[in-house]
């Protein structure tokens, strides 16, 4: 037969998952991704895309069910652009996950044997994450505004989410307060097309080992006085409340990070435990989102530095600050490098609360701020990196390796441009000892890995 055409009726059996989280077929040889698709399923589908190289279909029915297959217990599960593999078995999600890794590192990465432990999965499934962003939108039937995520496939629509099975139920009580005062006081909700009204983002963060609860409100303008009440409502009724901020966003930029902010009650920031050390965490500064796998995840950086005291230190996209100072404990001094300045703010509060003071932390770019510290003369046995999700930027990578440490333990969120930095370190002379999966996010596609490098 010929290729299928769009909205074609096809039989498919599921064989793989893609990156994303699709399930992967072949009808007669042609590739089609299937959103919700499990290996092992056997679908009919409906075919809403059809490329000459791929299509993709949605499924109609569900002849046979894969074994990995489970009933997702969100109620928001597909129509929410969240979490894509709830309906996966959770072993079945970690063996993708090791997969994805092994398969970059040698399709991408053009590496050949490398040492991949076996991957570490999440003590916990549900209510792990320390932080979520929320949207409020205008209602599209024109009734209450929307205090949600994005539906799947489409930034323009918001779901309404009045509990996520994600967070806790600390967060899911603010949530469920700031959404019944926004629809209480009758506040303006920002419209994108126009840019009038008030409200566009709530923001909210947790201490998992403190229990301290932060609130952040993101609107168009500094209207104080209109959302007060809603701070003062939150520290009543939901006793975790610790800081209540409106960040002020006038641009048209979605997103939830303000130009000023107004603290509205308790302390501009909230405290975290991990690894012995506490830490300030801030309205707008990076930290790990899954604290219990945090933890886990910097014990092995630890492990692969191997520090025996006297060594120096870069820590490249320091953040907060998190590895930077358990890294202090263990050499003669760190260097921790990170370009939002919230977050090198707050990782200088750190080291001072925790009394640490072998490290200096500086503000930039690591293209520009590498180099620089290279041209000072400083010399680097160890080195640790925790790049977003773009990875190295070259001027970067080229900087790492005129550094040339002993050993870079590499943090990453994203195994593809994790896979291209290494491959590029294997080529200017280092040897991948070993990387390590480790699964920071149950139920999504998205997967951490740390990787130990010793120069040749």
């Amino acid at each position: 037969m010929g290729r299928p055409k769009r909205g074609d009726l096809v039989s498919v059996a599921i064989d793989d998952l893609a990156f994303g989280g699709e399930g992967v077929g072949r009808v007669d040889g042609y590739v089609v991704f299937v959103r919700g698709g499990v290996p092992g399923d056997r679908l009919q589908i409906r075919l809403t895309q059809a490329r000459p190289r791929f299509g993709r279909g949605v499924i109609e029915v569900i002849d046979v069910p894969s074994p990995d297959r489970v009933e997702a217990p969100c109620p928001y599960f597909e129509r929410c652009g969240g979490c894509r593999l709830q309906h996966v078995a959770y072993t079945a999600q970690l063996a993708f996950k090791a997969k994805q890794v092994a398969d970059c590192l040698t399709r991408i990465g053009g590496l050949g044997e490398v040492a991949i432990r076996p991957i570490i999965g999440a003590p916990e499934m549900f209510g792990y994450r320390n932080k979520m962003e929320f949207t409020v939108a205008p209602s599209r039937d024109g009734g209450a505004a929307v205090v949600g995520l994005h539906e799947a496939e489409r930034y323009d629509a918001v779901l309404d989410i009045e509990r996520c099975l994600l967070q806790s139920e600390t967060l899911n009580a603010l949530l469920a307060e700031t959404r019944r005062f926004i629809h209480e006081s009758g506040l303006t909700v920002y419209e994108e097309e126009t840019g009038e009204g008030l409200l566009r983002f709530l923001m909210l963060r947790e201490g998992k080992r403190t229990g301290e609860a932060m609130v952040n409100v993101v609107a168009s303008s500094p209207q104080i006085t209109s959302v007060a009440p809603l701070a003062r409502r939150l520290r009543d009724r939901v006793p975790q409340t610790a800081s209540v901020l409106l960040n002020v966003n006038p641009k048209k930029a979605s997103v939830a990070i303000g130009v000023e902010e107004h603290l509205l009650e308790g302390r501009d920031h909230i405290t975290e435990r991990l690894g012995g050390l506490t830490f300030q965490i801030s309205a707008n500064s990076f930290f790990q989102t899954n604290s219990l796998q945090a933890e886990r995840l910097f014990a092995l950086v630890l492990e692969y530095a191997e520090l025996a005291g006297q060594e120096t230190v870069v820590d490249l996209y320091s953040g907060t600050g998190a590895i930077t100072l358990l890294l202090a404990g263990r050499s003669r001094w760190v260097y921790g490098i990170e370009v939002a300045q919230a977050s090198v703010e707050d990782a200088v509060r750190n080291a001072k609360s925790n009394g640490i003071e072998n490290c200096t932390f500086l503000s930039g770019e690591v293209r520009f701020v590498l180099p620089e510290l290279i041209s000072r003369g400083v010399r680097s046995e160890v080195v640790v990196a925790d790049p977003p999700r773009a990875g190295f930027h070259p001027k970067a990578l080229r900087a790492l390796l005129t550094l040339s440490p002993r050993r870079i333990v590499y943090v990453s969120c994203n195994p593809s441009t994790m896979a291209r930095d290494l491959g590029e370190l294997a080529r200017g002379g280092y040897r991948i000892d070993l990387v390590q999966p480790i699964d920071m996010f149950p139920h999504t596609p998205h997967i951490e890995a740390v990787a130990r490098l010793t120069r040749s």
